[in-house]
């Protein structure tokens, strides 16, 4: 009698013991579940504050779409901006025209970025004044803007104003062109720009890639 009396009171201490692991166990998962959900928070948080930084906010500002291009690429890209951002356009043109042959007119950019040269523009902008924020598009020549752009962003007054850059190129991306509004324009603000290939202007992602890009920038037209 006293043996199994014995065996039962060894058998509840057992219970109890495998009782008292499993609740155990059990608070330190959902204590370990509670701190990787508030790690989680807080790391989203974290990434949300940093995508907030990175947003720049455009929204009531008179925006111009200003752009240079010659075989079309960068024409087509300005029109499908403004076909979602609320703003003026503007296309940079020259008094003398370029050659339609490629590597004539390759010779010409070179000789004009080796002389630092400013073309003479045609068309002139009276109000730039009234603009707070300048999308600015051009082809990459020679690693950097047509010089005709530089006559641009030295002819008119952008200090003070948001250079937002997009170009077409044909492998070197945005050039050193980020740099060298930059380096012109000291007071303004330019922000990380859009570079599309030549070649892929005219794809069908292409529209998709510009609206999600201009959607940083929170100066969307809505869809109707």
């Amino acid at each position: 009698m006293k043996d199994k009396i014995i065996r039962i009171a060894i058998l509840i201490v057992i219970i109890a013991l495998v009782i008292g692991l499993i609740v155990f166990a059990n608070i330190y998962r959902v204590d370990r579940e509670k701190k990787q959900n508030e790690e989680t928070k807080v790391e989203e948080t974290s990434d949300e504050t940093e995508e907030k930084e990175n947003v720049i906010d455009i929204s009531n500002k008179k925006i111009l779409i200003a752009y240079f291009s010659l075989s079309g690429n960068t024409e087509m890209l300005a029109n499908i901006i403004k076909e979602n951002v609320i703003g003026d356009i503007y296309k940079i043109e020259t008094v003398n025209t370029y050659p339609e042959d490629y590597t004539e007119l390759t010779e010409i950019a070179k000789k004009e970025k080796e002389e630092n040269a400013r073309p003479k523009l045609k068309n002139k902008l009276e109000n730039i004044a009234d603009y707070d924020t300048i999308i600015l598009g051009y082809p990459i020549w020679w690693g950097t803007m047509p010089m005709s752009v530089y006559t641009f962003i030295e002819q008119y007054d952008l200090n003070g104003k948001t250079i937002i850059p997009f170009c077409t190129h044909e492998g070197s991306m945005l050039g050193s062109t980020q740099e060298d509004i930059k380096n012109k324009l000291a007071s303004s603000t330019i922000i990380e720009g859009l570079a599309i290939k030549g070649n892929e202007v005219q794809q069908e992602g292409t529209k998709d890639t510009v609206k999600k890009w201009l959607s940083g920038l929170k100066e969307f037209k809505e869809e109707e």
